[in-house]
């Protein structure tokens, strides 16, 4: 019996494994990883510092993306990896960059300064006696605005080392100093109104602590207002110097007129 000779197809060459492209293949996507790693880290401290940087690397991100899509050719495993290593090494330098850049420092305005340091009052600036040239509407000021003002007034006449300390847990003591004959000055600043005197409990709360505490040689209470006869009784036995509107408006416009002469005898005078 004859048989007929059955053709057979010959066997497809495929592609033969390689495997030195292949570990090539995998080096580069580890190092494209690592280098990834470090992109990410060191972008993260940029979009912490800078966040408009994070928002251009995204939108750089996102065109690449796009264009890598609009491309028709195939790209082997090794040089998508080559291409993402250099890109990413790229943003990684960018980002380095950016950190490296000294951050802009905000400009801040100067603190104001006056007669006695930080933060006086500008008594040019300051609402003025009408028809009494040089000296303050104290009324107009502040409890603080009226502190720094007393303490201006020391410094025009000589007084030293004057400081405001008034605030939380003063004790009594607003502004604190030496007159030009040396001795301390202790001084209390009352902005009160017109229908609001000094009353005896406050001279009380002072007395217990001007001396004592703060160690004053001269103490004066200084208001915009008046004192009670029962307060100016306490502050003469006691040897605090009562200083009233009339006699801060005395004050303010005579440079001679220095408070605190009379508790030093009329040394300070």
């Amino acid at each position: 019996m004859t048989m007929s000779e059955r053709r057979t197809r010959p066997l497809s060459r495929g592609r033969r494994f390689d495997l030195r492209a292949t570990a090539m293949s995998f080096a580069l996507i580890a190092a494209a990883l690592i280098a990834a790693g470090l992109a990410v880290r060191a972008l993260a401290g940029v979009v912490q510092r800078r966040p408009v940087w994070g928002v251009v690397l995204l939108c750089v991100a996102v065109a690449a993306v796009l264009a890598h899509g609009r491309r028709r050719r195939r790209l082997s495993a090794a040089r998508i990896a080559r291409r993402a290593g250099e890109a990413l090494e790229q943003a990684t330098t960018t980002a380095l960059d950016a950190l490296d850049a000294p951050a802009p420092t905000p400009s801040t305005a100067p603190a104001p300064t006056g007669p006695y340091g930080e933060g006086a009052l500008h008594t040019a600036d300051a609402p003025g006696v009408p028809g009494v040239p040089g000296v303050l509407d104290y009324d107009a000021l502040s409890p603080e605005e009226f502190e720094e003002a007393i303490a201006a007034l020391c410094v025009r006449d000589g007084c030293t080392d004057v400081r405001v300390v008034g605030g939380a847990g003063d004790l009594g003591a607003d502004v604190v100093g030496l007159s030009p004959g040396g001795h301390r000055l202790v001084i209390q600043c009352k902005r009160y109104g017109d229908d609001n005197k000094v009353g005896s409990q406050d001279l009380q709360r002072f007395g217990g602590t001007c001396f004592t505490v703060h160690e004053a040689d001269v103490a004066l209470v200084v208001t915009t207002s008046d004192f009670t006869a029962p307060a100016r009784e306490y502050a003469e036995q006691c040897g605090i110097t009562c200083v009233d509107r009339g006699g801060l408006l005395a004050w303010s416009a005579d440079p001679a007129r220095r408070p605190w002469a009379a508790g030093t005898g009329g040394a300070d005078a």
